[in-house]
């Protein structure tokens, strides 16, 4: 995606790949507010996205909202790919890489704003939950208030930046992320105290690798965090932690083109090899043939 130019607040920055005897340009997107009384939101059409996007992978350091009225299409999240219909949302939080495949017939909007954007307790909740769907279909009862909530935050974002105006559009912005309501990809009920490992592990996960230490950080019995952690996903802590470090290392390895030794170093590792060898016990890929798979041509 190109630097949108008149959204003053989006800042784009490009690094040059040669692979191959092809040059590439993967993109780091970074929200770059303009002055004291900058927004935190922004808004957009698809007709603008697609004048913007040049088919690239992307990563952003700000979340991109989109709600679809008609049309069909395809978006990769982190290397897999969604549906896009009529009445659907598409929700991509900062640091996931993704590339908009197929948005020629799409008619929507896209909203991006800073993770702080939300004004209440329980929007912010949701912005912060990394167990948030990527993609999901707006009920048909609940579309009035979705479209009428868009409509108003679309109004107010166009609105010239006086006086406590700068404020509704973040105001506006909760309501419509409320009223999208967007599923929690576990199926069982999330615990307060795998809400607490959630949290941690989000913030120590490049340095810690070992669900002991987040137990005792957390106060927890080994045993008492595991079960509440299978509980809440299915998984031991320890798989959790495991698929948290996978994630970062695809990441890493796709779009910030790092070697095994640049993930080892970003994620804690103590050299190449113990990163290599973990990667492939996961993946069942070397680092480096997950890469060139993921190679933007």
């Amino acid at each position: 995606m190109e630097s949108p130019q008149h959204f003053a607040h989006i800042g784009v920055t490009g690094r040059p790949m040669v692979e191959t005897g092809h040059v590439t340009v993967i993109r780091q997107m970074t929200y770059q507010p303009v002055g004291r009384g900058a927004a935190a939101v922004e808004t957009l059409t698809f007709h603008r996205l697609r004048e913007l996007n040049d088919g690239g992978t992307q990563r952003a350091d700000f979340h991109v909202l989109a709600v679809v009225d008609a049309g069909h299409g395809t978006v990769t999240v982190d290397f897999l790919p969604y549906g896009l219909g009529a009445r659907s949302a598409v929700w991509i939080a900062p640091g996931a890489v993704h590339r908009w495949d197929d948005i020629a017939e799409v008619a929507g909007h896209v909203v991006l704003f800073v993770p702080t954007a939300p004004v209440t307790r329980a929007t912010r909740e949701l912005v912060a939950d990394p167990d948030r769907v990527a993609q999901w279909s707006v009920p048909d009862a609940d579309w009035p208030f979705v479209d009428a909530a868009r409509s108003h935050l679309l109004l107010e974002a166009s609105a010239p930046p006086v006086g406590a105006s700068t404020e509704l559009p973040e105001i506006l912005l909760s309501a419509l992320i409320a009223r999208l309501r967007p599923p929690h990809s576990a199926a069982r009920p999330v615990n307060p105290t795998f809400r607490r490992f959630r949290s941690s592990v989000e913030t120590h996960f490049r340095e810690h690798h070992d669900a002991g230490y987040y137990a005792r950080a957390l106060g927890y019995a080994p045993r008492t965090l595991s079960r509440a952690v299978q509980q809440a996903t299915g998984r031991t802590a320890k798989a959790y932690i495991v698929d948290r470090l996978v994630l970062e290392a695809k990441r890493l390895l796709a779009h910030d083109r790092l070697t095994a030794a640049g993930c080892a170093g970003t994620l804690g590792f103590p050299d190449a090899s113990n990163f290599s060898v973990f990667f492939r016990t996961a993946t069942g890929m070397r680092p480096g043939a997950w890469q060139s798979m993921t190679a933007v041509k």
